[in-house]
């Protein structure tokens, strides 16, 4: 064999190696990109949810911090309120996590997918410490407000250590947007992904 024929082999053989990485690269974006279309409609609604959440939180911890817990009736509704927002911090949580789960799933190996990956997990779970935050700070208060009822003397001006600290939370807070479609854009503009792939 020519060393011109041997060179010839070996460009062939790099080419095709190439083009079979290339090719496991695009298999896995598309794998993803499947993925987060699948989760998109759900995590949009707990985008939504979240949004509610935190302008519902904002509005009742603001009236709170104004004007103190209350008194009587007003110390039982601020209880449930706050039992029931950190139901919904714990619910939003959930469903952020079946989206890690559904992500996660897949054994991605090639960098551009696994970099997709990696910031949506960093993003999510962000959003998941400050959520386990917030349910902690508003479970503690909740038990706080029943205990003002029992204390002689209480005026109903001051507020639970959990209202503070859910204050600063809320104000530190950036509103949910929308990782799962630009992640699903850059997949499909890196490997010219049409819906009908999808």
């Amino acid at each position: 064999m020519t060393l011109l024929k041997i060179r010839y082999f070996m460009a062939l053989a790099a080419g095709l190696w190439l083009a079979g990485c290339g090719e496991q690269e695009k298999t896995e974006g598309i794998q993803l990109a499947k993925i987060l279309k699948a989760q998109q409609a759900d995590f949009m609604k707990t985008n939504a949810t979240e949004r509610d959440f935190i302008a519902n939180a904002r509005a009742w911890c603001g009236g709170i911090t104004s004007n103190g817990a209350g008194r009587g009736k007003e110390l039982d509704q601020n209880a449930a309120v706050s039992a029931a927002l950190a139901k919904t911090a714990v619910d939003i949580s959930t469903n952020l996590s079946g989206l890690r789960q559904a992500i996660t799933a897949p054994a991605l190996t090639e960098e551009y997918p696994v970099s997709i990956r990696d910031g949506l997990i960093n993003d999510l779970t962000k959003r998941q410490r400050a959520l386990q935050e917030m349910r902690a700070a508003l479970q503690d208060a909740s038990p706080q407000f029943l205990q003002y009822a029992h204390q002689n003397g209480y005026k109903g001006d001051t507020y639970p250590d959990g209202i503070t600290k859910m204050n600063t939370l809320l104000q530190s807070y950036s509103s949910p947007t929308d990782i799962v479609g630009t992640a699903l854009d850059a997949l499909k503009d890196k490997y010219k992904l049409t819906d009908a792939q999808l």
